[in-house]
């Protein structure tokens, strides 16, 4: 889903920024019809193989981009490895989360997930960095957090899935953000930490006959080759756009995504949608709509 960190604010928004931006959004859109054709593959071997595929793509954007320094410097940075170690972990943890939810039918608690993550954000922001909320926002965070005590009264337990995907891109993004480096430097060296275990998982599959990959249907391994490109096209596309737009438009255009896999797991997947989670996901919408607006009052107040 949506890029690592909070995108630098600029002082206007540009045609190829939006375009760059829309494009990432839209793919992420996209991206569930992608991950249902794999819901037959086991999620860690297709985790492994969003990582291993990963590396020549973002290490062709690095190449042609002429940022290939800035990695080498990464890597002798003990402090910087630590810190991508950590981002690391979280989003692939966020990946397994994802994967696993889209195959197993439940596309639904990914939206909430996404919608929910922004106001978890500021909540962070609010908590960690002891940044100060206009009462809009602390409005917005209530409204979520009734939604989410809706959805647990009705099915008896937490919304796992909804729940661990906020968390774990939260603050997957919270971290992201104190890296010093840029972010497709960034994600190169995330992919890279992850490819040791992920090349030994993958040939271990392989010895065994257990895997897909060039095992059986031809189609299986192309797709998990073109996880890859899934994977890292989106979040290149966004962290080019990301710097040619404003922090408020970026904001509101991520909303795309989430509204996008909304709209697949209702009418495509055909995923129960019943009056708990109507109700619920009201309360998400009106919260979004609560918290956009007071972020824009805010961006006009600045600008002014």
């Amino acid at each position: 889903m949506t890029d690592i960190a909070p995108p630098r604010s600029t002082t206007g928004d540009t045609l190829p920024g939006f375009f760059f931006a829309l494009s990432a959004y839209l793919l992420w859109g996209v991206l569930p019809l992608y991950m249902k054709a794999l819901a037959h593959i086991p999620p860690v071997e297709v985790i492994a193989h969003r990582v291993l595929w990963s590396v020549p793509v973002a290490g062709a954007v690095l190449i042609a981009t002429g940022r290939t320094a800035d990695l080498v410097r990464a890597l002798r940075t003990p402090r910087m490895m630590a810190m991508a170690a950590v981002t690391s972990a979280l989003v692939s943890v966020n990946w397994g989360i994802y994967v696993w939810a889209i195959g197993s039918g439940h596309a639904l608690d990914t939206a909430l997930g996404y919608y929910i993550n922004p106001l978890f954000s500021i909540f962070l922001g609010a908590v960690l960095l002891r940044e100060r909320l206009a009462p809009a926002q602390w409005i917005a965070i209530g409204l979520a957090a009734i939604a989410v005590a809706i959805l647990t009264w009705e099915a008896g337990r937490l919304p796992v899935v909804a729940l661990g995907l906020t968390l774990t891109w939260g603050s997957y993004a919270f971290c992201k953000k104190w890296l010093p480096i840029g972010p497709n430097q960034g994600f190169m060296l995330e992919v890279l930490l992850l490819t040791p275990p992920a090349l030994a998982y993958a040939v271990w599959l392989y010895r065994n006959g257990a895997g897909h990959f060039m095992e059986g249907v031809a189609v299986d391994t192309w797709m998990l080759v073109g996880c890859g490109l899934v994977t890292a096209v989106p979040l290149m596309l966004y962290a080019n756009g990301a710097k040619l737009l404003r922090l408020s438009t970026i904001a509101i255009m991520q909303y795309i995504a989430p509204t996008m896999i909304f709209l697949t797991a209702v009418f495509v997947f055909e995923e129960p949608f019943g009056t708990s989670r109507a109700i619920a996901f009201s309360l998400i919408w009106t919260a979004l709509i609560v918290y956009s607006w007071s972020m824009l009052r805010q961006a006009r107040r600045r600008r002014g």
